[in-house]
């Protein structure tokens, strides 16, 4: 019998993902870059639009129950399934690397006596275990990790809203200095951003619930408030005063706590990137056992975490969103619109002209703050209308395609 994943063990994990030092770190840049009024508004809109994005492409997965590589085999063929898997093993393996980074990193301000590589090798062990015994073995474990990791940072979140920080500065007195504040549409790209960076990697915990449209719900919607409530902790973070996350933590009284606050937070975002490089190299080589490989990805991410990857942060956030975005977006037309089952090879030449053309848009519009609507959401445009398009040609010229 298969192992089913119920609606809250899909939000315990997804809540997880999102709960994380780097989202946390994004709010703090936004703060400190911009004032709070003008924040809100393409702070929610990106996070509303990127967990649709997630809802709509965890639900390929969860409704044709194969990993988040294989979901795009009918889209792109077999050579661009493998294309698009070996881009995700690549941005996987970078993505651990810069979470334990910053995790080590967050750790190092609270003058813990080890040093950062072996902070950095202690989180990739702890990693490379977790994905080797497996999700369903050690599920009750994540979930008290969750429950003590939530209410941990709830009393850190309560503490800085508080105001029972010595030194608190307001945050008006912060953002009145700032020169040059982000545009709207930046704002909206650090937002989104997120949520975007997760597509790759939903269809492979999807795949399992019980209830296709009920469990990919409640990952989307986890995953968006969690990270929501991590921007918002980095925007109180800079309202005392500070753009440093161990810094925060022992203001606000918690060193010790403050620990399991940044492992546990690092462990559980690092764990599903971590299984989820496994579950693509398998899309790439099918012989190839999804845990050893993660095991693998843990301890290469360690080196790169260790060489100084988290200083190429947030261009690396939007390299992931150029090639990622536009990929979704034709995923989705080619399922939800073509319904073509089996795909053919004109129809994947075409997606992958669709893609590109996406990929090229965000490209040349990524520096550019006077572009309306921001580089992700004409990348999805771009690509989902030529997508679209190579639909309406394929069934009005050749209407058999489609086998039922």
């Amino acid at each position: 019998m298969e192992n089913r994943t119920g609606l809250f063990s899909n939000g315990v994990i997804w809540f997880g993902v999102a709960v994380s030092v780097s989202e946390i770190e994004a709010g703090i840049q936004l703060a400190s870059s911009s004032p709070i009024d003008s924040i809100w508004l393409p702070l929610v809109l990106g996070h509303i639009i990127g967990g649709i994005l997630l809802f709509f492409t965890g639900l390929v997965g969860a409704r044709l129950r194969v990993n988040a590589m294989e979901t795009i085999k009918s889209t792109f063929g077999s050579f661009g399934s493998k294309f698009f898997s070996s881009l995700n093993v690549m941005q996987l393996i970078a993505w651990v690397a810069v979470l334990n980074a910053q995790g080590a990193a967050a750790m190092m301000g609270l003058n813990l006596p080890i040093s950062f590589t072996l902070t950095c090798i202690i989180l990739s062990l702890i990693i490379a275990i977790w994905v080797y015994v497996g999700l369903y073995h050690l599920s009750k474990v994540t979930t008290v990790m969750m429950v003590v990791l939530t209410i941990l940072l709830a009393i850190l979140s309560f503490k800085l809203l508080g105001g029972d920080i010595s030194n608190a500065l307001p945050i008006a007195s912060i953002t009145s200095a700032k020169s040059t504040a982000l545009s709207f549409w930046n704002i909206f790209e650090i937002s989104i951003a997120m949520p975007i960076s997760w597509l790759p990697v939903i269809s492979d915990y999807t795949k399992d619930v019980e209830n296709p449209i009920n469990g990919t719900m409640i990952s989307a919607v986890a995953y968006t408030i969690a990270s929501l409530w991590m921007y918002i902790l980095g925007m109180q973070i800079v309202g005392i005063g500070t753009t440093s996350i161990a810094q925060s933590i022992l203001m606000a009284g918690l060193g010790a706590t403050g620990v399991i606050i940044l492992v546990l937070s690092t462990v559980t975002s690092n764990f599903v990137a971590a299984n989820s490089a496994g579950e693509s190299a398998k899309a790439i080589v099918n012989k190839i056992n999804p845990r050893i490989a993660g095991v693998v990805v843990s301890i290469l991410s360690c080196v790169l975490a260790i060489s100084g990857i988290m200083d190429h942060y947030i261009g690396f956030l939007y390299l992931i969103a150029s090639v990622f975005a536009p990929m979704a977006a034709v995923l989705l037309v080619s399922f939800f619109i073509s319904k073509e089952e089996t795909g053919n090879a004109r129809t994947w030449y075409w997606n992958m002209f669709a893609w590109f053309a996406g990929f090229i848009v965000y490209q040349l519009t990524v520096g550019l703050d006077s572009i309306p609507l921001g580089p992700t959401l004409l990348a999805i445009i771009v690509s989902a209308a030529l997508a679209y398009i190579g639909v309406l040609v394929k069934n009005r010229s050749q209407p058999n395609l489609i086998e039922s």
